[in-house]
C-alpha cells in the first residue's frame, strides 16, 4: 500500500480529449478528462476553468453598424422586410473569428430582391464568419442595400446605448464570448490515503475556437493572472490614501484627495501592476501592447498622449482615469510627469 501512494501522489496530472464532435457550425462539442488530483483540487481546477472559459477567452463580434439615410434604429426602410433594429439583433448573432486584436472593418452591400446572409458580407483578409448562412435581412424589392459594420476582438457582452452615435451608426450589444457552456464533473478513484480525483470537463463553442482551444486560451488566462503575486515582496507592499485626514475627505471635493507627484514617488512600486486596476480588455491588452505594465509606466502618459495609444481611444482613457480614481484616489495627468 505505500509502494501504491507513493507512486500516484508523485504521477504527473494529465488531460486528454476523450471526446470531439461538430453538432453544426455554431456549436462544437469537447469532452476532456483530467487526472490524477488530490482530493478537493478537482473542484478548484473545475471552477476555475469553468470561469476563465466563459469570461476571460477572448472571443470577436460585431460592436457597430452604419445604415446610410437612417436616423432611428427603430425605423424602416420601403423595400426591406425587417425594422433596423431587427437588423441589429441578426447581426449580434453572426460569429467571425479574427486573428487581429485590431478593429476591423465590414461591408454589405446587396441589391434585392433577396435574402442577404452573412455569406454575403465582405471581410478583410483576417476575419472569417463561423456560418455563412447565418440569416440577416430580406430585401423584398430591387433596391441596394449597404450595411457598413465594425468588428472587434474582446471577453464577455457589452450593453451600450445609442447615446453619442449618428449619421446612422448603431452599437450592436456584442456578445464576445466563443465559448457558450462549461460543465465539469469529479469522480473518486483508489481508497484511504490513496484516494484520488478525476475531472471530466465538457465544452460547447460557438464555432469560432474549438473546444481545445478554449481550454487552452482559459489555462494561458488562468495562469497570467495571479503573476503579479510572484514578484511582491513584503517591503514593497504599499497602501494609498487620500491626502489629507479622514474627516476632511469626506466633505472635500475629488481635487483635494489627489495625491502630488512627491508622494507618488514614493508610494508606486514597480511591482504596481495595471491589473490592479480591473480595466476592460481591449482597454487592458491595448496598454500591454504598448509596454505599459504598471501603474508608473501608466502616469508617464498624460491623458491626450495615452488617447495616441494604438487602438486606444477616449473611452479608454475614460475608463483608465476612472479606475485610477477608485482604486488608487489618482487622477490620469494632463501633462506627463515621469514617475521612476
Amino acid at each position: 500500500m505505500l509502494t501504491s501512494d507513493i507512486s500516484i501522489s508523485t504521477q504527473a496530472i494529465q488531460w486528454k480529449c476523450v471526446e470531439s464532435k461538430t453538432e453544426s457550425r455554431r456549436l462544437h462539442y469537447g469532452r476532456f478528462v483530467v487526472s490524477p488530483f488530490k482530493r478537493g483540487q478537482a473542484s478548484t481546477v473545475g471552477i476555475a476553468m469553468r470561469r476563465a472559459s466563459l469570461q476571460e477567452v477572448q472571443g470577436t463580434s460585431i460592436t457597430r453598424a452604419r445604415f446610410h439615410g437612417v436616423s432611428h434604429e427603430y425605423s424602416t426602410i420601403t423595400g426591406i422586410q425587417e425594422t433596423i433594429r431587427d437588423v441589429l439583433v441578426n447581426l449580434k448573432e453572426i460569429a467571425p473569428k479574427s486573428e487581429s486584436n485590431d478593429v476591423k472593418e465590414a461591408i454589405s452591400s446587396v441589391t434585392g430582391p433577396k435574402e442577404v446572409t452573412a455569406g454575403d458580407t465582405s471581410l478583410p483578409p483576417s476575419v472569417k464568419v463561423v456560418d455563412d448562412s447565418q440569416y440577416i435581412v430580406t430585401i423584398t424589392q430591387p433596391i441596394s442595400v449597404s450595411v457598413e459594420s465594425k468588428i472587434e476582438k474582446d471577453c464577455g457582452y457589452r450593453i451600450e446605448n445609442s447615446n453619442g452615435y449618428e449619421n446612422g451608426e448603431f452599437p450592436v450589444d456584442a456578445v464576445s464570448m466563443p465559448v457558450r457552456n462549461v460543465n465539469y464533473s469529479v469522480h473518486l478513484f483508489g481508497s484511504g490515503r490513496a484516494t484520488r480525483e478525476t475531472s471530466f470537463i465538457e465544452v460547447w463553442t460557438n464555432g469560432s475556437l474549438t473546444p481545445d482551444e478554449a481550454i487552452s486560451e482559459a489555462s494561458k488566462k488562468l495562469i497570467d493572472l495571479p503573476t503579479p503575486f510572484l514578484h511582491v515582496k513584503l517591503e514593497d507592499a504599499s497602501y494609498f490614501y487620500p491626502v489629507g485626514d479622514g474627516s476632511s475627505s469626506a466633505s472635500a471635493g475629488p481635487s483635494s484627495q489627489i495625491c502630488d507627484v512627491n508622494e507618488l514617488e514614493g508610494k508606486l512600486s514597480e511591482n504596481t501592476f495595471i491589473d490592479q486596476l480591473e480595466l476592460p480588455a481591449r482597454a487592458f491588452n491595448c496598454l500591454k501592447k504598448a509596454k505599459i505594465h504598471t501603474i508608473a509606466d501608466l502616469l508617464n502618459y498624460s491623458r491626450e498622449d495615452s488617447s495616441k495609444i494604438r487602438s486606444f481611444g477616449q473611452k479608454s482613457v475614460d475608463q483608465v482615469s476612472k479606475a485610477l480614481w477608485e482604486h488608487f484616489a489618482i487622477e490620469l495627468p494632463k501633462t506627463e510627469w515621469h514617475i521612476n
